[in-house]
């Protein structure tokens, strides 16, 4: 792309510097190259986004699928901790993580 707005390796270093990212010419060309190829696409988008085409999120209508709201008897205490592999108190019994009592 040799376009006015093409991203030149300058400004990629320049900006690597700046966000403190070490990296070689060779990824400075391949990231200037990575990005001018993403500008071209953005506006090649931008030809056909015209006002008489409608804004999409996704290009096939999507809806969700969701069973029925069934009302259903819960899991006793006793049952919940039976496949636990360690309970007190009624209680799931997980490893201490923090060092405090």
């Amino acid at each position: 792309m040799a376009d006015a707005a093409a991203i030149t390796a300058g400004q990629v270093e320049h900006l690597a510097e700046l966000a403190r990212i070490a990296m070689t010419s060779e990824e400075l060309e391949k990231t200037a190259g990575d990005l001018n190829e993403i500008l071209a696409n953005v506006a090649r988008v931008a030809e056909v986004a015209t006002d008489d085409v409608p804004a999409t999120s996704h290009p096939i209508p999507l809806t969700n699928v969701l069973r029925d709201d069934v009302v259903g008897s819960p899991l006793t205490a006793e049952q919940a901790l039976s496949g636990a592999p360690a309970s007190e108190d009624g209680k799931f019994l997980v490893p201490q993580i923090l060092g405090e009592d």
